[in-house]
């Protein structure tokens, strides 16, 4: 690799922009030309997603997408961005046993402790093996510097809650999938603007992206010999690497531990990480406030999710996807603007913001409801 890198090199061309072209192209192509075989097998097996009383879809649908998803992923990110797995030792081990569970959710569906307890092992995986955890609030709640164990506890929960949280939005076409796209491609950004010790990072995001945009072309047709889902295997693994990514890029900001390697200091990073996932993050609190409020488990399946509610008010599933997450990147660019103004002010706009586009469509669709019944 140092022989290639050396040759293209004398070009005048950077090997770090080679390798992103290559990771995204790459991995496009190995998602896109992986999910017809997938569908195939899935069909002359009858390993279909069954609609039911929560399915927003009517009709059975592969769901094992993710296993290609996880193919590109897996194998571009060990060829062009090597060095993670170098970095972090366990990351490949956590992405193969996440792949395990989700393939067999998807096909016999585990009891949710089973994946409970694959989701911790997991994430104390990355968290306490590979080190990646969040050691500074940066003044959120007074918060700076936090305990050694108290930061592996909580990071721990961040994880196992933004893997559940983007399972919980993969309710209908493209929207999973889409916001993963967003949420790769603004982190992606940010760790470019951050340095060159960033990069592998970078190209990870490139590869997620790839592969992705390659599923969305499945997903997000008309055509339903070759519609697919990315099942539980694929919003599980993205819901993990945004996590990683989204801790990633909050660490870079405290890290101390490579002193040659240049650090930032930016007081809004963990509210910035929050505000650039906040569509699950604002999903999941709002599916739970509901559920406590009508005296049920907050475990208990419903259809209280922000693009049930889109689809209660006659919208297309393109049509929830494009509004949902046109909103919140609304979100995101008001969160840009005023990064710099006091953490626990800007977590509290953001989180108002969040609220009122996950109600919004209620007081909609009660405004219609009261002028049918005046009507009539």
């Amino acid at each position: 690799m140092k022989s290639l890198e050396l040759f293209i090199n004398q070009f005048g061309i950077h090997f770090f922009y080679v390798k992103m072209a290559c990771g995204f192209i790459f991995s496009f192509l190995i998602t896109f030309y992986s999910i017809p075989t997938i569908n195939k097998i899935s069909r002359r097996k009858n390993l279909m997603d069954e609609p039911g009383s929560r399915s927003s879809h009517l009709r059975k649908i592969p769901n094992l997408g993710g296993i290609a998803i996880f193919y590109s992923i897996g194998i571009c990110t060990s060829i062009f961005a090597y060095e993670l797995f170098e970095l972090y030792k366990f990351l490949f081990a956590s992405l193969i046993i996440l792949l395990y569970i989700g393939v067999m959710d998807d096909i016999v569906v585990m009891r949710a402790y089973k994946k409970l307890v694959a989701q911790i092992i997991v994430s104390a995986l990355i968290v306490i093996g590979s080190d990646i955890r969040i050691r500074s609030l940066f003044g959120l709640f007074g918060i700076n510097e936090i305990n050694y164990f108290v930061s592996v506890v909580f990071s721990i929960v961040t994880f196992i809650i933004l893997i559940n949280a983007f399972n919980l939005i993969d309710g209908i076409d493209g929207l999973a999938g889409g916001y993963s796209l967003i949420c790769s491609a603004l982190f992606g950004i940010s760790y470019y603007r951050l340095g060159e010790y960033n990069y592998p990072l970078v190209v990870l995001s490139a590869v997620i992206i790839g592969s992705v945009l390659a599923f969305l072309y499945y997903n997000l047709s008309h055509y339903r010999m070759i519609k697919v889902f990315m099942g539980d295997t694929g919003s599980m693994l993205l819901g993990f690497l945004l996590a990683f990514t989204c801790i990633c890029f909050i660490d870079i900001f405290i890290d101390k531990k490579l002193p040659d390697v240049p650090r930032y200091h930016l007081k809004s990073a963990p509210v910035i990480a929050v505000a650039i996932l906040i569509l699950p993050i604002i999903d999941t609190l709002n599916v739970i406030l509901v559920r406590l409020w009508n005296k049920k488990s907050p475990f208990e399946a419903d259809k209280n999710h922000i693009h049930h509610k889109l689809l209660r008010l006659n919208l297309t599933h393109r049509r929830s996807t494009f509004y949902i997450i046109s909103y919140y990147l609304l979100i995101i660019a008001v969160t840009y603007f005023l990064r710099h103004i006091n953490v626990n002010v800007l977590l509290l706009v953001i989180l108002i913001m969040g609220f009122f586009g996950a109600y919004l469509p209620d007081y909609i669709f009660w405004q219609r409801n009261n002028k049918l019944k005046t009507n009539n």
